[in-house]
């Protein structure tokens, strides 16, 4: 069996993602983008090794059964401690193991991970090799086409033969530079320019190995250009800022009926999660927060928001405020001019 084959049997959903969002793509914004979508992966925000290892475990990997299929991204650089918090993010039932080798923030360049780790892919072939040899479910990277001055060329060329040769199951390609000096990270998602053709290029010189693409993808129809010329898809801020464009996926990317209808039957179908979370302790807002979006475009979406934002962080607020901010939005889409 090929490396692609292996992925495409044990990564299901690979297809199409939802890429780690720091401080987004947290357990309860899974569970209800998992409502939109079946078949989508969905990604823990990136989790550090020594969190892993010495933090409060349980809050920070810790998920429901209904997320499968689900990553975890582990950020970190050490072979062995790699190595044991995948063994851990394995045992609590984990998917897959992906390594962040693409985040560009000044907290991660100080731990040594994240996008910096494009100048030392020998080492994060070793960080590669150390978590296949610790567990059985796929170990993949999340990676830039390159850093800074470097030839996006060469470098990727390089990351990608070095974790193939550690046993890496796929790669998903943020297709554009990470500029660690100059530029902030919010800077850092619009500039330099996307560089879609690159990793075209990398999937045409290793066809074997399993490869997504990641970075400005805003919408399904674009997720379903690309997967022309790669294998995957992963969508970030449009799948985050506008949710109900999953509700496509299912049925334009694997062909299968969407799991709701529309965001009216989204909510519905959400409430019993939110009703076993507020019996749990946790606060609406922390449920809400990640479903402020969903009516973009239709009347009433901005009352909706704007009552959640207002009455939504209440200690009170139940599924009753969430049904009221519903109610203030339109059923009816307005016409296209």
């Amino acid at each position: 069996m090929t490396v692609s084959e292996r992925l495409s049997s044990d990564l299901n959903g690979w297809r199409f993602s939802v890429a780690p969002m720091m401080d987004w793509t947290d357990r309860h914004c899974r569970a209800f983008h998992r409502v939109l979508s079946r078949r989508a992966r969905l990604y823990t925000e990136m989790v550090t090794t020594g969190a892993v290892l010495h933090g409060p475990r349980e809050r920070l990997l810790g998920f429901s059964d209904r997320e499968h299929p689900v990553a975890v991204q582990l950020g970190g650089s050490n072979p062995g401690d790699l190595a044991a918090a995948a063994r851990i993010a394995e045992e609590y039932g984990y998917d897959e193991i992906n390594l962040n080798v693409g985040c560009p923030s000044d907290r991660v360049q100080e731990g040594r991970f994240g996008a910096c780790l494009m100048r030392e892919p020998a080492l994060v072939g070793d960080c590669v090799a150390a978590m296949k040899a610790a567990v059985s479910v796929p170990v993949t990277v999340k990676c830039r086409i390159g850093v800074d001055n470097q030839d996006a060329e060469t470098a990727l060329d390089c990351l990608a033969d070095t974790v193939v040769r550690a046993g890496a199951d796929g790669l998903v390609v943020h297709a554009r530079k990470a500029w660690l000096q100059g530029l902030s990270p919010k800077e850092n998602r619009d500039v330099p320019p996307l560089d879609y053709g690159r990793v075209v290029r990398l999937k045409r010189a290793r066809p074997d190995l399993p490869i997504a693409v990641n970075g400005g993808i805003a919408t399904v129809a674009q997720a379903r250009a690309h997967l022309d010329a790669v294998d995957g898809v992963m969508m970030g801020r449009a799948a985050y800022g506008e949710p109900a464009c999953l509700i496509a996926v299912d049925p334009e990317l694997f062909g299968v009926p969407a799991p709701v209808a529309d965001a009216f039957e989204a909510i519905e179908a959400y409430a019993p999660y939110i009703a076993e979370a507020l019996a749990g302790g946790t606060r609406l807002h922390s449920l809400t927060r990640h479903m402020l979006g969903l009516f973009n475009g239709r009347p009433g979406a901005r009352a909706y928001r704007r009552h959640l934002a207002t009455h939504g962080i209440r200690a009170e607020a139940g599924l009753a405020t969430l049904r009221e901010a519903v109610s203030l939005v339109s059923r009816e889409m307005p016409e296209a001019a």
